[in-house]
């Protein structure tokens, strides 16, 4: 059997058809699932692994987010026709992290947020992720620094100024993720902020945001005068 005739053959030539006449306008989540697994599995009808895998991962996000082992699951998906899935996820993540390198990041709050939500929105386990920034706010490089559990992550100052020496960072902007999907910061978030914009500011690196991602919003500390409250605080305690 050919790629000509075997099972669904016509329907995945119409869906690339539909794609490069319209993008994915129209597309169900599924069919774009199917898409993407037919870029490694040239004889096989991908209809039915992508519907599986979606009603298994219940969104579209939870598919591209899902590990290999966890895709390798679903009947009809394997090591080879993976490859479609996980590679469209990095492709993403580093054209966004290209678009946000070597701009002012506190000019681009859009961009910023585009990559922290594919970045780190849908992940299952909390991620504390640092921007590091030269003397005029341009961003020079991204880390994930610490990775958790469901409900939070062990985040250690020392660590953080190590990284921001290592980018030879002036500046910093922090985010994490609420796998709960709320964004409201925890007491726990507070205080390790506090901890880190006092630990940066003794070697004059300044912290000037922390971005809490929820499931569709968002919370800033900038935004909410944590951070200037916390720079106040500084100013104080330096003065005993």
């Amino acid at each position: 059997m050919n790629n000509s005739t075997h099972k669904g053959a016509g329907h995945r030539q119409r869906l690339r058809e539909k794609f490069l006449q319209s993008g994915l306008t129209g597309f169900h989540d599924y069919e774009v699932i199917e898409l993407l697994l037919t870029l490694a599995t040239p004889q096989k009808d991908c209809k039915d692994p992508a519907k599986d895998a979606l009603k298994r991962f219940k969104t579209f996000q939870g598919v591209i987010e899902a590990s290999p082992k966890e895709l390798c699951e679903v009947k009809g998906i394997g090591p080879k026709n993976l490859l479609g899935i996980k590679l469209i996820q990095a492709v993403a993540r580093r054209y966004l992290k290209k678009r946000l390198i070597n701009k002012d990041t506190l000019s681009n709050t859009r961009e910023v947020l585009a990559y922290l939500n594919h970045t780190i929105k849908n992940k299952k386990q909390e991620c504390f992720m640092a921007i590091f920034m030269d003397a005029k706010n341009n961003a020079i490089a991204t880390e994930t620094l610490f990775t958790g559990t469901l409900s939070g992550a062990d985040i250690y100052p020392r660590e953080v100024l190590t990284a921001a020496l290592k980018h030879n960072a002036a500046a910093l902007m922090f985010a994490h993720n609420h796998p709960s999907g709320h964004s409201d910061p925890s007491p726990e978030d507070v205080l390790i902020t506090r901890q880190l914009v006092f630990a940066c500011k003794l070697i004059g690196i300044t912290v000037h945001e922390h971005i809490v991602i929820g499931e569709n919003e968002h919370f800033s500390f900038a935004e909410n005068g944590y951070i200037h409250k916390m720079n106040q605080d500084f100013k104080e305690f330096t003065k005993k």
